[in-house]
C-alpha cells in the first residue's frame, strides 16, 4: 500500500520564507554596502547589550530566542497598482505570509495605504518572523492633472517574471506546495522584482514633475518595477546604535521614533541611516540622461511587546499629549516624562491587562522542585500556577508597525511631503475595502492573532498542568 506522507522534497513554506529573506539580505548587502556596515554594526552593539546585561541573554536562550535575533529581518517596497498587491499577496502566501493589519499613510502625507505581511504561529515566527511592508498607491490622492498619465505608465509593467507567474500557480494547484527546485526557482526569480532599478521609464522632466507631486509618487511610478527600499535588522539597543552610526559617520536620522527608551520595551523604536543619492539613467531624445533618485536605505528596529487595546489606548494618548506640547524624542526627559503614566514593568503590564504574553511551562527541573515543596499539589488557576512558578510568562513580541513611526521614517528619507497634504487621506471613503479587494484577501486584525497566540499558549498550560500532569500523578 502506497505511504500518504508527503514526498520530501516539498520545501515549506517556512523553508522558501528563510531561503528567500537570506537571498533578499544578500543582495541588499551587495546593492547597499553601507547596509552591510549597518548589520555588523548591529551584531556588535547586541553583543555587547549581552555582556552588559547577562539577565536579557538568559531570558533569549531560555525562550530558543536567540536564532530569532540573528535572523530577523523585515523589508518594504511600494507597488503601483491593485493587480501587483494581488500578485505579491499570492507570491508572499507561498511562504506563510499573509496580510496583517491596516495603514493609513495618507493621514501623515503619504499617498500610499500599507499592510504588513507575515506568518502569525508562534512556531513559524520562532524559526523566521520575516515580514514585508507593502505599500499600494492609492491613485485619488495624486494631483487630477496627473492621474491619467500615472495610470498610463504603471498599465505597461508586469513586476513578476513569467517564470514566477507559473510556480505561483502551479503551487496553488498543488495546496500551495513546491518541490526543492521549483522553489529555488522562484526565489531566484522572485528577487528580480526587488533588485534596484538604475533605468528610469519616464523622461527626466516627467520624474520632475512626480517628485513636485510626491517624492513617493516619483518613486514608485518611475521605474519598470519596484524595488525593496529598505532591510531593518533587529538590535536590543537602538539607543547604543544611534550612537554608534554618529560615530562611525553615518547620515543618521536626527531621531528615534517610537516610545521612549524603557526597562520594558513595547511596540517599535526605529532609526534609519538616511536615504543614499544614486545615479539612474533617464530616457532623452539624445539616448540616455544621467540623473539622480533617492529612496534606498538602511533602518534599525528595537521591538518590544506587543500591546493589548488597552495598552494602545494609553499608548495613543501619551502620544497625543507629545504631540499637543511639541515634545518629541529629542527631548528625552520630556519625552521619558510623558511616558511615565505607563507601567514599566512586566508583572504590572501583565496584571493590568496592558500587554500580550505567551505562558509557558517551568522547566521539568523547577516542576519536580515545586511538586516537592507542595507534596504533589498543583495550584487550582493560571494566576496562582503564575505566582507559584509552575507557569512563566514572556511578552509577545509586537510583530507589526506604528503609521506614524512609518511616515516618519519615510519623509525623512524622501524629503517630506507638501505640508498641505497633511491630511489627505481624511476626505475618502472604505480604503481599507479598497486595499481588501485589491488583495482579494482578508486583511488580519493584529489585536486578535495576538489574543489568539496568548490564548493558545494558556490553553496548552491548562491542558498540561491541570489533565495531564495530574493524570500521571494519581
Amino acid at each position: 500500500m502506497a505511504s500518504t506522507a508527503l514526498p520530501s522534497q516539498y520545501v515549506s513554506p517556512t523553508e522558501i520564507r528563510t531561503l528567500f529573506s537570506n537571498a533578499l539580505s544578500a543582495m541588499y548587502r551587495d546593492e547597499v554596502p553601507l547596509y552591510a556596515d549597518l548589520v555588523a554594526l548591529i551584531s556588535d552593539a547586541n553583543e555587547a547589550t549581552f555582556a552588559r546585561r547577562p539577565q536579557v541573554k538568559a531570558k533569549i536562550l531560555e525562550t530558543n530566542q536567540l536564532e530569532r535575533l540573528h535572523l530577523e529581518r523585515h523589508g518594504a517596497i511600494r507597488l503601483g497598482t491593485a493587480e501587483e498587491m494581488f500578485m505579491m499577496a499570492r507570491f508572499l502566501k507561498l511562504m506563510g505570509m499573509v496580510p496583517v493589519g491596516y495603514y493609513d499613510l495618507a493621514q501623515a502625507g503619504l499617498p500610499v495605504h500599507a499592510t504588513c505581511f507575515r506568518t502569525t504561529d508562534l512556531d513559524s515566527l520562532s524559526q523566521n518572523p520575516f515580514r514585508l511592508f507593502v505599500s499600494l498607491l492609492r491613485l485619488p490622492l495624486v494631483a487630477p492633472n496627473l492621474r491619467s498619465k500615472v495610470a498610463e505608465i504603471l498599465s505597461r509593467r508586469q513586476i513578476f517574471h513569467n517564470r514566477v507567474l507559473d510556480l505561483v500557480t502551479l503551487a496553488e494547484m498543488n495546496d500551495g506546495r513546491l518541490n526543492q527546485s521549483e522553489a529555488a526557482e522562484l526565489i531566484t526569480l522572485g528577487l528580480q522584482t526587488f533588485k534596484w532599478q538604475s533605468s528610469a521609464v519616464v523622461s527626466m522632466a516627467e520624474y520632475a514633475e512626480l517628485h513636485s507631486e510626491s517624492p513617493l509618487l516619483a518613486d514608485i511610478v518611475g521605474f519598470r518595477g519596484p524595488h525593496i527600499n529598505h532591510l531593518t535588522p533587529r538590535t536590543l539597543d537602538i539607543d547604543a546604535v544611534q550612537k554608534l552610526m554618529q560615530i562611525h559617520g553615518f547620515p543618521v536620522k536626527d531621531m528615534i521614533e517610537g516610545p521612549p527608551q524603557r526597562n520594558c520595551p513595547i511596540l517599535l523604536r526605529q532609526t534609519s541611516f538616511k536615504a543614499l543619492e544614486e545615479g539612474v539613467h533617464f530616457p532623452s531624445d539624445r539616448g540616455l540622461a544621467l540623473g539622480s533618485h533617492k529612496a534606498r536605505f538602511g533602518e534599525v528596529e528595537e521591538r518590544g511587546a506587543a500591546l493589548t487595546p488597552k495598552g494602545r489606548k494609553l499608548y495613543d494618548q501619551l502620544m497625543q499629549d507629545c504631540t499637543r506640547r511639541g515634545i518629541t524624542s529629542l527631548d528625552e526627559e520630556a519625552y521619558a516624562a510623558v511616558f511615565a503614566a505607563f507601567p514599566d514593568d512586566w508583572e504590572t503590564l501583565r496584571k493590568q491587562e496592558l500587554a500580550w504574553f505567551r505562558y509557558y511551562i517551568a522547566e521539568e527541573q523547577d516542576l519536580a522542585a515545586l511538586r516537592q515543596d507542595s507534596a504533589g499539589m498543583i495550584p487550582n488557576s493560571v494566576e496562582e500556577c503564575v505566582e507559584y512558578g509552575w507557569i512563566k510568562y514572556e511578552p509577545l513580541v509586537y510583530e507589526d508597525f506604528l503609521p506614524l513611526s512609518a511616515a516618519g521614517i519615510f519623509a525623512s528619507n524622501l524629503g517630506g511631503e507638501n505640508a498641505n497634504r497633511a491630511k489627505m487621506g481624511t476626505q475618502l471613503g472604505d480604503e481599507f475595502a479598497a486595499l481588501e479587494a485589491a488583495l482579494q484577501v482578508t486583511v488580519k486584525d493584529e489585536m486578535y492573532t495576538y489574543a489568539r497566540l496568548q490564548e493558545e499558549s494558556l490553553a496548552s498550560c491548562r491542558r498540561v498542568l491541570f489533565v495531564e500532569v495530574r493524570s500521571n500523578d494519581k
